[in-house]
């Protein structure tokens, strides 16, 4: 007998949904399934394929608010955010359809008399996808969906948090008429998915989670050559320069900063603000904070909802305290934010100051809606400080600008770079880190080349 799966909503802890874990005989059939699949998949016209994810789009579209809703109940942000999700998402499945025929077609070479060459992109095979919660249909559908496309099988696995995004997925691809077998998805524990990473049907594995999860991946694949691709944790900087538009600033890094309860890969953990602008912005800052309304996510005038679980608050929570009591400045007065509850995952948000990098709010992922703020003296400074980190998803930098930004963004080590933006994901760019934010990429061109493999002709006449 299979064990149980439970999600309980952040909300009020009731049970939202369960699920029983997949059986092995079950597991076995379904890598049978992708791996016998797969053959005939790879032959279906690219335009075909194209065509099927097209349909899934509108087909998601018209669910967005139920959608949205199972989202708000699964995992605490506000509902009258959580409908977006399905826009974001058709928006990147849309653009990887209309690449996907010139991006994956046969690259042919110069002719030389006698010999005709080139290029195709070959399918991988079977696909295994390990989708994380807090963005469940955006972060899912940045390797499904172009792993469809590339004419690869998939199996999704969907963090307990969020099992009915699977299942959703599963029923659109379906309604859109994907043959059976090409999507399929499994609610497994830690032990199957070991498994499932070891065996031979899979080849290639595309996860988004923790660093520690990152490495066990990892270390499942060590005995196989196949592709991985992890998008790991972040700690994502801003420097807000001297000829900066102040509040345009600080207006979008508090939303970058708590959009989505702080629960963001990409999202503003830490900002550098240049010593003329820090004063002003500080307060701009903490003005436009002050604004959020802490909640009931089902309620539509809730802007901000609860953390995910209670030991995410619990942690955000003590790395607040540990700053304060090495000097640390916390400028958001609690009480404006009355269901903000010890003991509940409702958390009020936070901006620090007289914050340095000895502080685990400035170093480790925070994961929720704090922030800390640190004067600069020069661009020089902001770029080492922005440098100090294991991590390197996005950075943006706050100018008038472009050619400041660009210099500063070549010395910044980081996936992606941003000019007046933060927290955002544009699919005709590619979606990469470095240092433990993890290796390989999604999404754009570049992203095909990491589920397909280069098969070469050279035939002589």
């Amino acid at each position: 007998m299979s064990s149980i799966q439970q999600t309980f909503s952040p909300i009020d802890g009731s049970l939202v949904v369960e699920r029983a874990h997949a059986t092995d005989h079950q597991i076995a059939e379904v890598l049978q399934k992708a791996r016998f699949t797969q053959v005939t998949w790879k032959k279906v016209p690219i335009s075909e394929r194209v065509a099927i994810c097209r349909r899934f789009i509108e087909i998601m579209r018209g669910r967005k608010d139920v959608l949205g809703e199972e989202i708000t109940r699964q995992m605490g942000r506000p509902i009258r955010y959580t409908p977006n999700e399905i826009n974001g998402m058709s928006d990147r499945v849309a653009y990887m359809c209309e690449i996907a025929e010139e991006t994956l077609a046969t690259i042919e070479l110069p002719a030389i008399s006698g010999f005709k060459r080139f290029i195709r992109r070959e399918p991988l095979g079977v696909v295994f996808s390990i989708a994380p919660w807090n963005y469940p249909y955006l972060t899912a559908v940045n390797s499904v969906i172009p792993a469809i496309l590339a004419g690869n099988t998939v199996i999704l696995k969907h963090s307990h948090q969020t099992p009915l995004c699977a299942e959703r997925i599963g029923e659109g691809l379906a309604q859109a008429g994907l043959p059976d077998g090409v999507f399929q998805y499994l609610h497994l524990t830690y032990h199957d998915t070991d498994r499932i990473i070891r065996s031979p049907e899979v080849n290639y594995v595309a996860f988004t989670g923790s660093v520690s999860a990152g490495h066990s991946v990892t270390h499942s694949a060590a005995d196989k050559f196949i592709g991985l691709g992890l998008e790991l944790g972040g700690k994502d900087p801003a420097y807000v320069r001297a000829d900066a538009n102040l509040t345009f600033a600080a207006e979008n890094l508090v939303d970058g900063a708590f959009f989505n309860s702080g629960q963001s890969c990409c999202g503003i953990e830490r900002i550098y603000v240049h010593s003329d602008l820090y004063e002003d912005f500080v307060k701009e800052a903490v003005s436009v904070t002050n604004e959020y309304v802490l909640g009931d996510p089902l309620n539509p005038i809730t802007t901000l909802g609860p953390l995910v679980k209670l030991s995410a608050a619990n942690f955000v929570r003590q790395q607040i305290e540990e700053a304060e009591l090495a000097g640390a400045k916390l400028l958001i007065d609690e009480s404006r934010f009355p269901n903000s509850v010890l003991e509940t995952p409702y958390l009020a948000p936070q901006i620090l100051v007289d914050v340095d990098h000895s502080m685990s709010v400035m170093r480790d992922e925070s994961f929720g809606p704090v922030v800390g703020i640190m004067r600069v003296e020069s661009d020089e400074e902001a770029i080492r400080l922005m440098n100090d980190s294991e991590f390197g998803l996005t950075a943006s930098v706050w100018t008038t600008d472009m050619d400041a930004a660009i210099r500063i963004g070549d010395e910044i080590e980081t996936g992606t770079v941003f000019m007046n933006r933060c927290d955002y994901l544009d699919p005709a760019l590619a979606w990469t880190g470095v240092k433990d934010t993890g290796r390989g990429c999604t999404l754009s061109k570049i992203g095909y080349e990491h589920l397909t493999r280069p098969k070469s002709f050279h035939l002589r006449s």
